[in-house]
């Protein structure tokens, strides 16, 4: 099957506070949840030894980028205090610094961008896309770190309540769009910004799948995507699968048909088999690039 990657015009490098990424090879993002209440692992690496151990095993594994958070953004879920969501983040972050893998914090409050990247990390990962006031003042003022902006309908408490209408994608690109523009008015370097479609953030089963088949319009915007599937409940909606932990084959699934539509990073829990799922699916595209020629193994 031929590659279904649309050109890009975006940078092949994706510039943050310590590391320049190398976008050419997809790049698999560890998810790390410093939360009693996230959806999937709610709990099980709340506490800085306990979500350090998850570090270490996800980097073992094969995670290229560590993205922690100490609030979950699960359908519902309530907002978390400032000082709580400080208390979880910032010693994980302290310690995590150390492991030698870019560091991803996923918040949306100012005060925290802030603080972490004080500590030096190296990428803001933010669900409102910086609207919250004085977000995107904390990063337009770091002179490199990177920004995820993502697209969410509405906020977690009411989003999977009153989802979208209509044909979804052109919405999630005119927002993204506009999201890029302000943060460039800033002066922010196109090569430090990455977008994120936000799947399952206030969409439907059909607007979910959508982007996805349709991913290519979102990176005629020019920038590299971050796609973010992994056990969402879209997968357990055509697969029946209601537990999220058991949606891994199928997350693997939906992280590879990311990547063959152009998605540059992948957002996971399960590092180990997305890995080796983007190993085989490397080795295709080496043999395309080789013109279908046999090689010796």
């Amino acid at each position: 099957m031929a590659s279904m990657t649309p050109a890009s015009s975006f940078s092949a490098s994706w510039q943050t506070t310590r590391f320049a990424i190398d976008l050419r090879r997809p790049q698999v993002m560890g998810i790390v949840n410093v939360t009693p209440d996230s959806f999937s692992d709610g709990g099980a690496h709340a506490g800085t030894a306990a979500a350090l151990r998850h570090c270490e095993q996800l980097i073992r594994d094969g995670a290229d980028i560590l993205d922690i958070g100490g609030e979950s953004t699960r359908p519902g879920s309530p907002a978390v205090p400032l000082d709580e969501e400080s208390a979880r983040v910032l010693p994980v972050v302290r310690e995590a610094l150390r492991l030698g893998v870019p560091l991803s914090i996923d918040t949306y409050k100012p005060a925290l961008m802030q603080a972490v990247l004080d500590l030096g990390a190296d990428v803001v990962n933010d669900i409102w896309a910086l609207r919250q006031p004085g977000a995107l003042e904390a990063v337009a003022a770091h002179p490199n770190c990177g920004v995820c902006l993502m697209h969410m309908h509405r906020d977690p408490q009411t989003m999977q309540a009153l989802p979208m209408a209509g044909d979804g994608v052109p919405l999630v690109r005119s927002f993204l769009s506009e999201a890029v523009q302000c943060l460039r008015a800033r002066g922010v370097a196109a090569g430090r910004i990455v977008l994120d479609p936000g799947i399952g953030f206030g969409k439907t089963v059909e607007q979910n799948f959508a982007l996805l088949a349709r991913q290519g319009e979102l990176l005629t915007l020019g920038y590299p995507l971050l796609a973010g599937w992994s056990r969402k409940s879209s997968l357990g909606a055509v697969t029946g699968l209601q537990v999220p932990a058991d949606r891994m084959v199928a997350s693997t699934a939906a992280a590879v048909l990311a990547v063959e539509r152009g998605a540059r990073i992948v957002r996971v829990h399960d590092v180990r088999e997305t890995v080796q799922a983007l190993s085989v699916w490397r080795a295709m595209q080496a043999e395309q690039g080789e013109g279908g020629r046999h090689r010796p193994l």
